[in-house]
Protein backbone atom coordinates (compact mmCIF):
# COMPACT_ATOMS: atom_id res chain seq x y z
CA UNK A 1 0.00 0.00 0.00
CA UNK A 2 2.75 2.45 0.90
CA UNK A 3 4.57 1.59 -2.32
CA UNK A 4 1.43 2.33 -4.39
CA UNK A 5 0.96 5.68 -2.63
CA UNK A 6 4.62 6.53 -3.27
CA UNK A 7 4.22 5.83 -6.99
CA UNK A 8 1.05 7.93 -7.15
CA UNK A 9 2.68 10.84 -5.37
CA UNK A 10 5.78 10.68 -7.56
CA UNK A 11 7.81 12.80 -5.11
CA UNK A 12 5.18 15.53 -4.89
CA UNK A 13 4.42 17.61 -1.79
CA UNK A 14 2.38 15.91 0.99
CA UNK A 15 -0.78 17.84 0.15
CA UNK A 16 -0.75 16.54 -3.43
CA UNK A 17 -2.37 13.17 -2.65
CA UNK A 18 -5.36 14.49 -0.66
CA UNK A 19 -5.89 17.25 -3.23
CA UNK A 20 -5.90 14.66 -6.00
CA UNK A 21 -8.19 12.31 -4.12
CA UNK A 22 -10.65 15.08 -3.29
CA UNK A 23 -10.76 16.30 -6.88
CA UNK A 24 -11.04 12.75 -8.20
CA UNK A 25 -13.93 11.93 -5.89
CA UNK A 26 -15.97 15.05 -6.61
CA UNK A 27 -15.33 14.99 -10.35
CA UNK A 28 -15.90 11.23 -10.51
CA UNK A 29 -19.27 11.70 -8.82
CA UNK A 30 -20.32 14.71 -10.87
CA UNK A 31 -19.39 13.09 -14.16
CA UNK A 32 -21.99 10.36 -13.60
CA UNK A 33 -24.67 13.06 -13.78
CA UNK A 34 -23.28 14.67 -16.92
CA UNK A 35 -24.82 12.25 -19.48
CA UNK A 36 -28.29 13.04 -18.14
CA UNK A 37 -27.72 16.78 -17.99
CA UNK A 38 -26.38 16.90 -21.55
CA UNK A 39 -28.35 14.16 -23.32
CA UNK A 40 -31.61 13.54 -21.45
CA UNK A 41 -33.16 16.80 -22.74
CA UNK A 42 -32.57 15.66 -26.34
CA UNK A 43 -34.02 12.19 -25.71
CA UNK A 44 -37.01 13.71 -23.90
CA UNK A 45 -37.71 16.12 -26.75
CA UNK A 46 -37.45 13.26 -29.24
CA UNK A 47 -40.16 11.42 -27.32
CA UNK A 48 -42.12 14.68 -27.02
CA UNK A 49 -41.98 15.18 -30.80
CA UNK A 50 -43.14 11.63 -31.41
CA UNK A 51 -46.09 12.18 -29.09
CA UNK A 52 -47.17 15.36 -30.87
CA UNK A 53 -46.51 14.06 -34.38
CA UNK A 54 -48.46 10.86 -33.89
CA UNK A 55 -50.97 12.08 -31.32
CA UNK A 56 -49.51 9.51 -28.92
CA UNK A 57 -50.59 10.12 -25.31
CA UNK A 58 -48.21 7.43 -24.01
CA UNK A 59 -45.21 9.15 -25.61
CA UNK A 60 -46.27 12.48 -24.13
CA UNK A 61 -46.66 10.90 -20.72
CA UNK A 62 -43.14 9.46 -20.95
CA UNK A 63 -41.73 12.82 -22.05
CA UNK A 64 -43.39 14.60 -19.15
CA UNK A 65 -42.11 12.10 -16.61
CA UNK A 66 -38.60 12.24 -18.04
CA UNK A 67 -38.69 16.04 -17.80
CA UNK A 68 -39.40 15.66 -14.07
CA UNK A 69 -36.31 13.47 -13.77
CA UNK A 70 -34.36 16.14 -15.66
CA UNK A 71 -35.38 18.70 -13.06
CA UNK A 72 -34.23 16.55 -10.15
CA UNK A 73 -30.96 15.72 -11.87
CA UNK A 74 -30.35 19.39 -12.65
CA UNK A 75 -30.86 20.33 -9.01
CA UNK A 76 -28.32 17.71 -7.87
CA UNK A 77 -25.92 18.80 -10.61
CA UNK A 78 -26.03 22.36 -9.28
CA UNK A 79 -24.55 21.18 -5.98
CA UNK A 80 -21.84 18.90 -7.38
CA UNK A 81 -20.91 21.34 -10.15
CA UNK A 82 -20.61 24.26 -7.72
CA UNK A 83 -18.27 22.26 -5.48
CA UNK A 84 -16.05 21.54 -8.47
CA UNK A 85 -15.88 25.20 -9.46
CA UNK A 86 -14.64 26.10 -5.99
CA UNK A 87 -12.13 23.24 -5.98
CA UNK A 88 -10.37 24.50 -9.09
CA UNK A 89 -9.43 27.69 -7.27
CA UNK A 90 -8.91 26.22 -3.79
CA UNK A 91 -6.97 23.09 -4.69
CA UNK A 92 -5.11 24.24 -7.81
CA UNK A 93 -4.32 27.95 -7.37
CA UNK A 94 -1.13 27.60 -9.39
CA UNK A 95 -3.12 26.48 -12.44
CA UNK A 96 -5.81 29.14 -12.23
CA UNK A 97 -3.43 31.91 -11.20
CA UNK A 98 -1.02 31.48 -14.11
CA UNK A 99 -3.20 30.04 -16.86
CA UNK A 100 -6.73 31.21 -16.04
CA UNK A 101 -6.56 34.09 -18.52
CA UNK A 102 -5.71 31.65 -21.31
CA UNK A 103 -8.20 28.82 -20.94
CA UNK A 104 -10.69 30.30 -18.45
CA UNK A 105 -13.11 31.35 -21.20
CA UNK A 106 -14.26 27.73 -21.41
CA UNK A 107 -15.46 27.88 -17.82
CA UNK A 108 -17.19 31.17 -18.57
CA UNK A 109 -19.05 29.62 -21.50
CA UNK A 110 -20.10 26.71 -19.28
CA UNK A 111 -21.41 29.11 -16.62
CA UNK A 112 -23.51 31.07 -19.12
CA UNK A 113 -24.83 27.82 -20.60
CA UNK A 114 -25.76 26.65 -17.10
CA UNK A 115 -27.87 29.73 -16.41
CA UNK A 116 -29.50 29.52 -19.83
CA UNK A 117 -30.27 25.86 -19.29
CA UNK A 118 -31.87 26.62 -15.92
CA UNK A 119 -34.18 29.20 -17.52
CA UNK A 120 -35.10 26.93 -20.43
CA UNK A 121 -35.75 23.99 -18.13
CA UNK A 122 -38.08 26.11 -15.98
CA UNK A 123 -40.01 27.20 -19.09
CA UNK A 124 -40.24 23.62 -20.33
CA UNK A 125 -41.56 22.29 -17.03
CA UNK A 126 -44.02 25.18 -16.74
CA UNK A 127 -45.24 24.60 -20.29
CA UNK A 128 -46.78 21.19 -19.65
CA UNK A 129 -49.78 22.88 -18.01
CA UNK A 130 -49.83 26.35 -19.52
CA UNK A 131 -48.68 26.37 -23.16
CA UNK A 132 -50.12 25.12 -26.40
CA UNK A 133 -48.60 21.75 -27.42
CA UNK A 134 -46.41 22.80 -30.35
CA UNK A 135 -45.48 26.13 -28.76
CA UNK A 136 -44.34 24.19 -25.72
CA UNK A 137 -42.22 21.86 -27.85
CA UNK A 138 -40.52 24.64 -29.81
CA UNK A 139 -39.70 26.54 -26.63
CA UNK A 140 -38.08 23.39 -25.25
CA UNK A 141 -35.97 22.77 -28.36
CA UNK A 142 -33.10 25.12 -27.32
CA UNK A 143 -32.65 23.13 -24.08
CA UNK A 144 -30.34 20.43 -25.49
CA UNK A 145 -28.45 23.14 -27.40
CA UNK A 146 -27.73 24.93 -24.12
CA UNK A 147 -26.56 21.64 -22.62
CA UNK A 148 -24.23 21.08 -25.58
CA UNK A 149 -22.88 24.62 -25.18
CA UNK A 150 -22.00 23.82 -21.57
CA UNK A 151 -20.21 20.69 -22.72
CA UNK A 152 -18.40 22.82 -25.32
CA UNK A 153 -16.94 25.05 -22.60
CA UNK A 154 -15.76 22.26 -20.32
CA UNK A 155 -14.28 20.11 -23.10
CA UNK A 156 -12.52 23.17 -24.56
CA UNK A 157 -10.83 23.79 -21.20
CA UNK A 158 -9.80 20.15 -20.84
CA UNK A 159 -8.58 19.92 -24.44
CA UNK A 160 -6.42 22.99 -23.83
CA UNK A 161 -4.84 21.33 -20.79
CA UNK A 162 -3.96 18.37 -23.02
CA UNK A 163 -2.68 20.39 -25.98
CA UNK A 164 -2.10 23.99 -24.76
CA UNK A 165 -2.07 26.62 -27.51
CA UNK A 166 -2.86 30.29 -28.04
CA UNK A 167 -0.16 32.04 -26.00
CA UNK A 168 3.51 32.87 -25.77
CA UNK A 169 5.66 32.90 -22.65
CA UNK A 170 7.45 35.97 -21.35
CA UNK A 171 10.96 35.71 -19.78
CA UNK A 172 9.36 34.88 -16.41
CA UNK A 173 7.45 31.95 -17.87
CA UNK A 174 4.05 33.63 -17.70
CA UNK A 175 1.64 33.46 -20.66
CA UNK A 176 1.18 36.60 -22.75
CA UNK A 177 -0.27 37.47 -26.19
CA UNK A 178 -3.28 35.23 -25.65
CA UNK A 179 -5.16 34.17 -28.78
CA UNK A 180 -8.58 33.08 -27.52
CA UNK A 181 -9.57 31.32 -30.74
CA UNK A 182 -6.46 29.14 -30.73
CA UNK A 183 -6.82 28.51 -26.99
CA UNK A 184 -10.35 27.15 -27.50
CA UNK A 185 -9.93 25.26 -30.78
CA UNK A 186 -6.84 23.26 -29.85
CA UNK A 187 -5.76 20.12 -31.75
CA UNK A 188 -7.52 17.84 -29.24
CA UNK A 189 -10.76 19.83 -29.03
CA UNK A 190 -12.55 18.31 -32.02
CA UNK A 191 -11.78 14.65 -31.22
CA UNK A 192 -12.54 15.15 -27.50
CA UNK A 193 -15.78 17.06 -28.03
CA UNK A 194 -17.46 14.70 -30.47
CA UNK A 195 -16.30 11.64 -28.58
CA UNK A 196 -17.74 13.17 -25.41
CA UNK A 197 -21.08 14.25 -26.95
CA UNK A 198 -21.80 10.93 -28.64
CA UNK A 199 -20.66 9.08 -25.51
CA UNK A 200 -23.01 10.89 -23.15
CA UNK A 201 -25.98 10.56 -25.52
CA UNK A 202 -25.61 6.82 -25.89
CA UNK A 203 -24.95 6.49 -22.14
CA UNK A 204 -28.19 8.32 -21.32
CA UNK A 205 -30.00 6.22 -23.90
CA UNK A 206 -28.80 2.93 -22.46
CA UNK A 207 -29.49 4.00 -18.87
CA UNK A 208 -33.04 5.14 -19.60
CA UNK A 209 -33.75 2.06 -21.71
CA UNK A 210 -32.31 -0.12 -18.94
CA UNK A 211 -35.00 1.07 -16.53
CA UNK A 212 -37.72 -0.19 -18.85
CA UNK A 213 -35.76 -3.36 -19.64
CA UNK A 214 -35.97 -4.22 -15.92
CA UNK A 215 -39.72 -3.59 -16.03
CA UNK A 216 -40.00 -5.81 -19.11
CA UNK A 217 -38.17 -8.62 -17.31
CA UNK A 218 -40.64 -8.25 -14.41
CA UNK A 219 -43.54 -8.87 -16.74
CA UNK A 220 -44.61 -5.33 -17.59
CA UNK A 221 -45.12 -5.82 -21.31
CA UNK A 222 -47.48 -2.89 -21.95
CA UNK A 223 -46.96 -0.22 -24.60
CA UNK A 224 -45.66 2.23 -22.00
CA UNK A 225 -42.64 0.03 -21.22
CA UNK A 226 -42.16 -0.98 -24.84
CA UNK A 227 -42.02 2.62 -26.03
CA UNK A 228 -39.94 3.73 -23.04
CA UNK A 229 -37.39 1.08 -23.98
CA UNK A 230 -37.42 1.30 -27.76
CA UNK A 231 -36.86 5.02 -28.35
CA UNK A 232 -33.81 5.60 -26.10
CA UNK A 233 -32.33 2.19 -26.90
CA UNK A 234 -32.63 2.84 -30.65
CA UNK A 235 -30.79 6.14 -30.24
CA UNK A 236 -28.02 4.45 -28.25
CA UNK A 237 -27.77 1.46 -30.61
CA UNK A 238 -27.37 3.72 -33.66
CA UNK A 239 -24.66 5.78 -31.97
CA UNK A 240 -22.67 2.84 -30.55
CA UNK A 241 -20.69 2.00 -33.74
CA UNK A 242 -20.25 5.74 -34.37
CA UNK A 243 -18.72 6.09 -30.91
CA UNK A 244 -16.39 3.18 -31.55
CA UNK A 245 -15.05 4.93 -34.66
CA UNK A 246 -14.71 8.23 -32.77
CA UNK A 247 -12.89 6.43 -29.96
CA UNK A 248 -10.42 4.99 -32.46
CA UNK A 249 -9.97 8.46 -33.94
CA UNK A 250 -9.25 10.13 -30.60
CA UNK A 251 -6.76 7.39 -29.69
CA UNK A 252 -4.92 8.10 -32.93
CA UNK A 253 -4.99 11.84 -32.17
CA UNK A 254 -3.41 11.12 -28.80
CA UNK A 255 -0.76 9.05 -30.60
CA UNK A 256 0.21 12.07 -32.70
CA UNK A 257 -0.32 14.92 -30.20
CA UNK A 258 0.49 13.28 -26.85
CA UNK A 259 2.81 10.36 -27.58
CA UNK A 260 3.78 9.79 -23.95
CA UNK A 261 0.13 9.57 -22.89
CA UNK A 262 -0.42 7.07 -25.71
CA UNK A 263 2.54 5.07 -24.46
CA UNK A 264 1.02 5.05 -20.97
CA UNK A 265 -2.42 3.89 -22.10
CA UNK A 266 -0.82 1.13 -24.18
CA UNK A 267 1.99 0.43 -21.65
CA UNK A 268 4.72 0.79 -24.29
CA UNK A 269 8.12 1.06 -22.65
CA UNK A 270 10.64 1.27 -25.51
CA UNK A 271 10.26 3.23 -28.75
CA UNK A 272 10.04 0.70 -31.54
CA UNK A 273 8.14 -0.61 -34.53
CA UNK A 274 6.10 -3.85 -34.63
CA UNK A 275 4.89 -3.03 -31.11
CA UNK A 276 2.52 -5.62 -29.62
CA UNK A 277 -0.85 -4.77 -28.08
CA UNK A 278 -1.50 -5.82 -24.49
CA UNK A 279 -5.05 -6.33 -23.31
CA UNK A 280 -4.81 -5.50 -19.64
CA UNK A 281 -1.54 -6.56 -18.01
CA UNK A 282 0.61 -4.62 -15.56
CA UNK A 283 3.63 -2.43 -16.25
CA UNK A 284 6.53 -2.63 -13.78
CA UNK A 285 9.03 0.20 -13.08
CA UNK A 286 11.79 -1.53 -15.08
CA UNK A 287 9.60 -1.76 -18.18
CA UNK A 288 8.57 -5.41 -17.90
CA UNK A 289 4.89 -6.39 -18.30
CA UNK A 290 3.16 -9.17 -16.43
CA UNK A 291 -0.23 -10.69 -17.12
CA UNK A 292 -2.61 -9.65 -19.85
CA UNK A 293 -3.08 -10.91 -23.40
CA UNK A 294 -0.28 -10.11 -25.85
CA UNK A 295 -1.22 -9.60 -29.51
CA UNK A 296 1.91 -9.24 -31.72
CA UNK A 297 2.32 -6.04 -33.79
CA UNK A 298 -1.25 -4.89 -33.22
CA UNK A 299 -0.38 -1.67 -31.39
CA UNK A 300 1.69 -0.39 -34.32
CA UNK A 301 -1.07 -1.39 -36.74
CA UNK A 302 -3.75 0.41 -34.72
CA UNK A 303 -1.59 3.53 -34.37
CA UNK A 304 -0.53 3.91 -38.00
CA UNK A 305 -2.22 1.14 -40.02
CA UNK A 306 1.10 -0.62 -40.48
CA UNK A 307 3.31 -2.88 -38.34
CA UNK A 308 6.21 -0.60 -39.34
CA UNK A 309 4.67 2.33 -37.45
CA UNK A 310 7.05 3.61 -34.78
CA UNK A 311 5.44 4.00 -31.37
CA UNK A 312 7.12 6.26 -28.83
CA UNK A 313 7.86 4.53 -25.52
CA UNK A 314 7.74 5.82 -21.96
CA UNK A 315 11.50 5.41 -21.57
CA UNK A 316 12.10 8.01 -24.32
CA UNK A 317 11.64 10.82 -21.77
CA UNK A 318 13.07 11.26 -18.26
CA UNK A 319 11.16 9.60 -15.44
CA UNK A 320 10.13 13.01 -14.10
CA UNK A 321 8.31 13.78 -17.38
CA UNK A 322 6.19 10.64 -17.67
CA UNK A 323 3.54 8.76 -15.69
CA UNK A 324 4.83 6.27 -13.16
CA UNK A 325 4.38 2.56 -13.85
CA UNK A 326 1.40 2.51 -11.48
CA UNK A 327 -0.22 5.49 -13.18
CA UNK A 328 0.38 4.00 -16.62
CA UNK A 329 -1.20 0.72 -15.53
CA UNK A 330 -4.25 2.58 -14.18
CA UNK A 331 -4.67 4.47 -17.46
CA UNK A 332 -4.13 1.27 -19.44
CA UNK A 333 -6.75 -0.69 -17.55
CA UNK A 334 -9.24 2.16 -17.81
CA UNK A 335 -8.69 2.34 -21.56
CA UNK A 336 -9.00 -1.42 -22.02
CA UNK A 337 -12.18 -1.59 -19.94
CA UNK A 338 -13.64 1.17 -22.08
CA UNK A 339 -12.74 -0.64 -25.32
CA UNK A 340 -14.04 -3.99 -24.04
CA UNK A 341 -17.40 -2.56 -23.01
CA UNK A 342 -17.68 -0.67 -26.29
CA UNK A 343 -17.09 -3.88 -28.23
CA UNK A 344 -19.77 -5.72 -26.24
CA UNK A 345 -22.23 -2.87 -26.76
CA UNK A 346 -21.71 -3.13 -30.52
CA UNK A 347 -22.72 -6.80 -30.34
CA UNK A 348 -25.81 -5.85 -28.32
CA UNK A 349 -26.71 -3.13 -30.85
CA UNK A 350 -26.29 -5.60 -33.73
CA UNK A 351 -28.53 -8.11 -31.95
CA UNK A 352 -31.21 -5.46 -31.60
CA UNK A 353 -30.82 -4.22 -35.17
CA UNK A 354 -30.96 -7.73 -36.64
CA UNK A 355 -34.24 -8.56 -34.90
CA UNK A 356 -35.75 -5.20 -35.76
CA UNK A 357 -34.86 -5.40 -39.46
CA UNK A 358 -36.07 -8.99 -39.77
CA UNK A 359 -39.43 -8.76 -38.05
CA UNK A 360 -39.87 -5.19 -36.79
CA UNK A 361 -39.96 -6.41 -33.22
CA UNK A 362 -37.82 -6.54 -30.12
CA UNK A 363 -35.67 -9.60 -29.48
CA UNK A 364 -37.67 -12.25 -27.66
CA UNK A 365 -34.85 -13.64 -25.51
CA UNK A 366 -34.82 -12.54 -21.88
CA UNK A 367 -31.02 -12.52 -22.13
CA UNK A 368 -31.25 -9.56 -24.47
CA UNK A 369 -33.17 -7.57 -21.87
CA UNK A 370 -30.80 -8.68 -19.12
CA UNK A 371 -27.89 -7.36 -21.18
CA UNK A 372 -29.83 -4.18 -21.98
CA UNK A 373 -30.50 -3.64 -18.28
CA UNK A 374 -26.76 -3.89 -17.58
CA UNK A 375 -25.75 -1.72 -20.54
CA UNK A 376 -26.56 1.53 -18.75
CA UNK A 377 -24.36 0.71 -15.75
CA UNK A 378 -21.61 -0.44 -18.12
CA UNK A 379 -21.78 2.88 -19.98
CA UNK A 380 -21.47 4.84 -16.74
CA UNK A 381 -18.36 2.79 -16.02
CA UNK A 382 -16.93 3.75 -19.44
CA UNK A 383 -17.59 7.42 -18.67
CA UNK A 384 -15.46 7.07 -15.54
CA UNK A 385 -12.81 5.13 -17.43
CA UNK A 386 -12.64 7.76 -20.16
CA UNK A 387 -12.00 10.46 -17.60
CA UNK A 388 -9.35 8.34 -15.85
CA UNK A 389 -7.59 7.66 -19.16
CA UNK A 390 -7.57 11.35 -20.06
CA UNK A 391 -6.35 12.67 -16.72
CA UNK A 392 -4.08 9.95 -15.34
CA UNK A 393 -2.42 9.37 -18.71
CA UNK A 394 -1.37 13.05 -18.81
CA UNK A 395 0.60 12.83 -15.53
CA UNK A 396 2.74 14.45 -14.22
CA UNK A 397 1.43 17.43 -16.23
CA UNK A 398 -1.65 19.47 -15.35
CA UNK A 399 -0.87 21.61 -18.41
CA UNK A 400 0.85 19.27 -20.83
CA UNK A 401 4.61 20.04 -20.90
CA UNK A 402 4.05 23.47 -19.31
CA UNK A 403 3.06 22.92 -15.67
CA UNK A 404 3.26 19.92 -13.39
CA UNK A 405 0.47 18.94 -11.04
CA UNK A 406 2.82 19.43 -8.09
CA UNK A 407 3.42 23.03 -9.17
CA UNK A 408 -0.30 23.83 -9.31
CA UNK A 409 -1.40 22.33 -5.99
CA UNK A 410 -2.38 24.43 -2.98
CA UNK A 411 -0.04 24.90 -0.01
CA UNK A 412 -2.82 24.07 2.45
CA UNK A 413 -1.77 21.46 5.01
CA UNK A 414 -2.48 17.85 4.05
CA UNK A 415 -4.39 17.21 7.31
CA UNK A 416 -6.86 19.99 6.48
CA UNK A 417 -7.41 18.58 3.00
CA UNK A 418 -8.07 15.08 4.37
CA UNK A 419 -10.63 16.57 6.77
CA UNK A 420 -12.28 18.41 3.89
CA UNK A 421 -12.25 15.19 1.89
CA UNK A 422 -14.09 13.34 4.67
CA UNK A 423 -16.73 16.07 4.94
CA UNK A 424 -17.29 16.10 1.18
CA UNK A 425 -17.70 12.30 1.10
CA UNK A 426 -20.38 12.45 3.82
CA UNK A 427 -22.21 15.30 2.06
CA UNK A 428 -22.08 13.55 -1.32
CA UNK A 429 -23.35 10.28 0.12
CA UNK A 430 -26.33 12.18 1.53
CA UNK A 431 -26.89 13.98 -1.78
CA UNK A 432 -26.70 10.85 -3.90
CA UNK A 433 -28.90 8.98 -1.39
CA UNK A 434 -31.50 11.76 -1.58
CA UNK A 435 -31.35 11.73 -5.37
CA UNK A 436 -31.97 7.99 -5.56
CA UNK A 437 -34.72 8.18 -2.93
CA UNK A 438 -36.54 10.90 -4.88
CA UNK A 439 -36.30 8.91 -8.11
CA UNK A 440 -37.63 5.78 -6.42
CA UNK A 441 -40.52 7.70 -4.89
CA UNK A 442 -41.36 9.26 -8.26
CA UNK A 443 -41.23 5.86 -9.94
CA UNK A 444 -43.49 4.33 -7.29
CA UNK A 445 -45.98 7.18 -7.59
CA UNK A 446 -46.10 6.83 -11.37
CA UNK A 447 -46.58 3.08 -11.11
CA UNK A 448 -49.49 3.53 -8.73
CA UNK A 449 -51.00 6.12 -11.05
CA UNK A 450 -50.81 3.66 -13.93
CA UNK A 451 -52.43 0.94 -11.84
CA UNK A 452 -55.23 3.32 -10.86
CA UNK A 453 -55.77 4.20 -14.52
CA UNK A 454 -56.04 0.51 -15.46
CA UNK A 455 -58.71 -0.07 -12.84
CA UNK A 456 -60.61 3.05 -13.88
CA UNK A 457 -60.14 4.79 -10.55
CA UNK A 458 -59.31 8.47 -10.32
CA UNK A 459 -55.56 9.01 -10.22
CA UNK A 460 -55.48 12.76 -9.68
CA UNK A 461 -54.00 12.44 -6.19
CA UNK A 462 -51.08 10.43 -7.56
CA UNK A 463 -50.19 12.40 -10.67
CA UNK A 464 -51.16 15.61 -12.39
CA UNK A 465 -53.04 15.91 -15.64
CA UNK A 466 -52.08 13.78 -18.59
CA UNK A 467 -50.03 16.04 -20.89
CA UNK A 468 -52.35 18.16 -23.02
CA UNK A 469 -55.31 16.15 -21.78
CA UNK A 470 -58.56 17.54 -20.43
CA UNK A 471 -58.38 19.49 -17.18
CA UNK A 472 -61.45 18.52 -15.15
CA UNK A 473 -63.13 21.16 -13.04
CA UNK A 474 -62.47 21.11 -9.31
CA UNK A 475 -65.44 20.49 -6.99
CA UNK A 476 -64.78 23.61 -4.95
CA UNK A 477 -64.09 26.51 -7.22
CA UNK A 478 -64.84 25.50 -10.78
CA UNK A 479 -61.23 26.06 -11.84
CA UNK A 480 -59.04 23.45 -13.50
CA UNK A 481 -56.10 22.13 -11.52
CA UNK A 482 -53.56 23.88 -13.76
CA UNK A 483 -54.99 27.25 -12.68
CA UNK A 484 -55.24 26.68 -8.93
Amino acid sequence: MNSAIHHLLADGPPQLLPARELMAFTLGTHILLVPFGVALPAITLLMHYRGLRKGDAVALLLARRWSAVMAVQFAIGIVTGTVLSFEFGLLWPGLMGRWGDVFGLGFGVEAWAFFLEAILLAIYLYGWRRLKPWTHFWLGLPLPLAALMGAFGIVAANAWMNTPRGFTLDPSGNPVNVDVRKAIFTPMFGPEYWHFVVGVILTAGYVVAGVYAVGWLRGRRDRYHRLGFTVPFSVAAILTPVQFVLGDSIARSVFHKQPIKFAATEIVWKTDTHVPEYMFGRLHPGGSISGGIRIPQLDSILAGFSPDTKVTGLSSVPASDRPTATQATIAHWAFDIMVTIGSLLILLALWYGWCWLRRRDLPGSPWFFRCAALAGAACLLTVECGWITTEVGRQPWIVYRNMRVSEAVTDTRAASLWTMFGIVVVVYVLIVGSFLTILLKMSGRWRRADEEALTGAAAEDLEGDTPYGPRPLSTTGGRDRGEE
